[in-house]
């Protein structure tokens, strides 16, 4: 038993959900995604209560294990989805050295951070990139496609503890190491 695929998702009323045979789609001010399921679980929307029940298919017999095992992550994304298209999902990034930069230009990400060539990144679909001095905001009601651009970002140039340059996410923090010691013996 599922502690979390028993719960269920409230839908908000500027949201439409349609379901298919191995699919869900969600629709909301901020966008569309579509959420795919195993034919071992079972999804039910609730009209009346604007509710989303998901649950084990039980006309499937064999494999409970592993239809216990995607319930409640089938329900985890299904109620991430629909709070990506209501409310969107957002990082912030932080560009951390002297003459290190971030520009938008058209569809890509341009980084200018300490490389003898910058390095240029493709927003994916459903992201928006925007740029304020130092700092990196990177929305989009996909949250996997948001934190994945994100850490795609922070991959091109990890901060590094000695000098704590490098690419950051603003709720991190980097623990300094110390230098060498010079000193008397």
């Amino acid at each position: 038993m599922s502690r979390i695929g028993i719960k269920p998702i409230t839908v908000p009323a500027n949201v439409k959900v349609a379901i298919k045979s191995d699919s869900i789609e969600v629709t909301g001010p901020l966008g569309t995604i579509k959420v795919a399921f195993k034919p071992l679980i079972k999804v039910a929307f609730d009209e009346k209560e604007k509710t989303i029940q998901v649950s084990i298919n039980s006309a499937k017999p064999g494999a409970e294990r592993t239809a216990s095992a995607l319930w409640g992550t089938t329900r985890a994304l299904i109620a991430t989805a629909v709070e990506g298209v209501t409310k969107g999902y957002e990082k912030t990034m932080e560009v951390v050295g002297v003459g290190w930069t971030a520009a938008v230009q058209g569809d890509k990400l341009k980084l200018v951070v300490g490389f003898a060539n910058p390095i240029m990144l493709a927003i994916p679909k459903g992201v928006k990139v925007t740029v304020e001095k130092q700092f990196v905001k990177v929305q989009g009601s996909d949250k996997q496609a948001v934190g994945m651009f994100a850490s795609n970002m922070r991959a091109k140039r990890k901060p590094e503890p000695y000098n704590g340059k490098g690419i950051k996410y603003t709720t991190e923090t980097i623990k300094k190491k110390a230098g060498k010691q010079f000193g008397s013996a």
